[in-house]
């Protein structure tokens, strides 16, 4: 029997759950749609960097990574170039592209990131540590703290 898929999917932003995936690491993720609840294909997060933050050096080996910037600054060192980024810059990086996202601003930094096919992004996310949005984050994200 075929199980019928909504046609639709919608997430409110100030419900989903946030990771971070190491303790001491100066990112997380609040996670929109992916594979584990969605039967989706790709996984689709907001990540949010703390000033200062930036990610470990990665790559991927099959998926493309796309990040748009919501809110903030920062720098994006992407297989031997740098690139300054900033509210409304969309990035796209191919698969084998070694690649860290750095905060350079003084409040947080927020990006739409979506990782194309998922390649087990979303299963390292959800083994990370629970976050709790604050009110920051819902500023941003919930345009003014709702949602």
């Amino acid at each position: 029997m075929t199980t019928l898929l909504p046609p639709a999917l919608l997430a409110r932003v100030g419900a989903c759950e946030a990771y971070r995936i190491a303790p001491d690491d100066t990112n997380y993720f609040a996670i929109l749609f992916d594979p584990q609840t969605e039967e989706f294909a790709n996984v689709c997060v907001v990540e949010i960097f703390e000033a200062g933050g930036r990610t470990p050096p990665n790559s991927h080996q099959i998926a493309h990574e796309f990040f748009y910037v919501l809110e903030g600054q920062g720098i994006a060192h992407c297989g031997g170039d740098s690139f300054a980024v900033a509210k409304g810059d969309a990035l796209l990086l191919r698969p084998g592209t070694e690649h860290v996202i750095e905060n350079t601003g003084s409040g947080r930094l927020y990006t739409l990131t979506v990782m194309t096919p998922n390649e087990g992004f979303a299963e390292l996310i959800r083994r990370g540590e629970p976050v709790e949005l604050d009110a920051a984050d819902r500023a941003v994200l919930c345009a003014g703290g709702g949602g």
